[in-house]
């Protein structure tokens, strides 16, 4: 009996002692796995909840580093700036600002200048870096481009001084002769002179005004907003209409072919003033007694069908340096003619502006000495040429039925099929 209790006493001793060292072991194992490793410590770091969210939808190129200065985080943008490399950031002035942030706690923002990947050939890239503290451990760093942003600024700038350069030589010129005139009040004949000077300079201080009024026109206005079918024909005889004058005076042939039932979708105002801008040109620019064309023709493309209008002139050409920029503002390539002529240096800027805000491009062909041809490529209407076609075709019998009654026919309601060959305009 004694035995018997005795082994029932040692068995429960030992079942005591086997659960104790069960629980110790249980709890020394949770406290293990609760405890950082060295590899957890600086390769796998926590952002802070949200932080990750807030990161993917910044316009700004964001890197999150640890205190290895390791790349924890790092957007899309940040790689394409070239701002991270092998998984570290490789930009060294950012790195050492992220270092002193880290240091002391504080936020620091600098502008640089990063050269471009690749060949690192062409215009530096201009960022602004901003470095902050995430958490304890954690920095982040907020890159912005600012590349574009201090190209458009510097266009400003140069546009700005341009146009202050350009509206100071007729308003001088103005004070000028009015000062002469009252000095010439005795003089009937000075002053009939003076005035006719002070008529030319307020003429160009106008066309100045308005250019400068339509530029920033089609700089902000979307033209599709009011757009409709337009035929070419009516445009091109629009624009003959407007350089009749001028052409006559210098016994220039104007001649236009290929038009009939060619149709853009567009602001009518905006695409004849930029077809006029280059005939206008065209006649300025071109000797006495020479011809200028303009033909259109359908081309294909891949996009859908483009409609190819041409101005060409016998006039001086353009060199090979001046065809690069002979679209910018206030860009003259003879400043002495386009003195002579009244030109402002802004045609072939809106014209530029508009046809690409109508989907379209402006190229130029020139030789030096044997002339030069604009090409205007523009959309097709598409569909809305067939609508064109049968309000054209409906006009055209009433046109008819006006022709028999005899009665009179203005110009511009006239088809262009009256302008079949070249006219040597008087």
């Amino acid at each position: 009996m004694d035995v018997n209790a005795a082994v029932a006493a040692v068995a429960a001793i030992a079942g005591v002692l086997t659960g104790v060292i069960a629980v110790l072991a249980f709890r020394w194992s949770e406290r293990e796995q609760k405890r950082p490793t060295r590899t957890s410590l600086h390769t796998d770091p926590v952002l802070p909840p949200g932080v990750d969210t807030v990161l993917s939808v910044l316009r700004s190129s964001a890197v999150v580093l640890d205190e290895a200065d390791a790349v924890v985080k790092a957007s899309s943008a940040a790689y394409a700036l070239g701002l991270v490399r092998g998984g570290r950031l490789a930009v060294e002035p950012m790195l050492q600002m992220a270092r002193d942030t880290r240091r002391d706690g504080e936020i620091r923002q600098v502008e640089l200048d990063l050269p471009r990947r690749g060949n690192g050939r062409g215009e530096a890239l201009a960022v602004s870096a901003r470095v902050a503290p995430l958490g304890s451990r954690l920095v982040l760093l907020l890159v912005e481009d600012l590349t574009e942003a201090r190209r458009i600024e510097a266009v400003r700038r140069d546009f700005v001084a341009n146009v202050s350069h350009e509206l100071k030589t007729p308003v001088g010129a103005l004070s000028l002769l009015s000062e002469a005139v009252m000095d010439a009040a005795d003089d009937p004949e000075a002053v009939e002179r003076f005035a006719g000077r002070m008529q030319i300079e307020a003429t160009r201080l106008t066309n100045l005004v308005q250019e400068l009024i339509d530029l920033s026109r089609v700089q902000n206005d979307d033209p599709l907003d009011d757009a409709e079918p337009v035929r070419v024909d009516e445009l091109v005889a629009e624009a003959i209409d407007r350089c009749r004058h001028a052409a006559g005076t210098k016994q220039i042939t104007m001649a236009a072919g290929g038009t009939a039932d060619l149709h853009v979708r567009g602001n009518r105002g905006q695409l004849a003033a930029a077809l006029g801008n280059l005939v206008e040109n065209a006649v300025n620019y071109s000797p006495a007694r020479t011809r200028v064309g303009i033909a259109a023709r359908r081309v294909a493309a891949p996009g859908g069908d483009l409609i190819e209008i041409a101005v060409t002139d016998q006039g001086i050409g353009i060199s090979e340096k001046d065809k690069e920029r002979v679209f910018e503002r206030f860009y003259r390539v003879d400043p002495a003619r386009s003195r002579a002529t009244g030109g402002t240096g802004l045609g072939l800027a809106i014209v530029k502006h508009v046809v690409a805000s109508h989907g379209g491009e402006v190229t130029v062909w020139s030789a030096e000495g044997q002339g030069s041809t604009f090409t205007l490529r523009l959309p097709e209407a598409g569909l809305a040429r067939d609508r064109a076609q049968r309000r054209s075709d409906r006009a055209g019998l009433s046109a008819e039925t006006e022709r028999s009654s005899s009665a009179p026919q203005s110009p511009h309601t006239a088809p262009f099929e009256t302008f079949p060959a070249p006219e040597v305009l008087p």
